[in-house]
């Protein structure tokens, strides 16, 4: 008998268009917790027209994002995550990201400010920097 590979179950799958609309509800909670300017949210997500961005708020059923899009707002969603556990007061864990840090990382700037790199990998290395401290492994 040979061995075939199983459909993922269709409770499991994730369609691309889930995944959107669930990024961009999440990302509009985060971005309202943040406190975000219009101009943040859209470095943010890497800078997508005005009237797309307000499309995808008006109707995250209908967003279609990038790979980009996406992976910016898991990179978000895990800061988020990672703050809420880190600082369990969920007002300290809205604030950090403003806050100025003497981690070698920010050299004095806030988390946020080097999220507005424009850059997914300016994300990411504070979602790994997070993470790192969670695990006590950053230096």
């Amino acid at each position: 008998m040979a061995l075939t590979a199983r459909e993922p179950s269709p409770a499991f799958a994730t369609s691309p268009a889930r995944m959107a609309a669930a990024g961009v509800r999440a990302f509009v909670r985060i971005a309202q917790a943040w406190g975000l300017s219009v101009d943040e949210q859209l470095t943010l997500l890497g800078a997508p027209p005005r009237s797309t961005f307000f499309a995808w708020r008006k109707n995250p059923d209908r967003a279609v994002l990038p790979r980009d899009t996406l992976e910016r707002i898991s990179n978000l969603l895990g800061i988020y995550k990672s703050l809420q556990i880190l600082l369990p007061d969920a007002a300290a864990a809205d604030a950090w990201v403003r806050q100025p840090n003497r981690a070698p990382l920010f050299g004095g700037r806030s988390a946020l400010q080097s999220m507005l790199g424009g850059n997914v990998g300016d994300l990411n290395l504070v979602r790994r920097y997070l993470d790192g401290v969670r695990s006590g492994g950053w230096a």
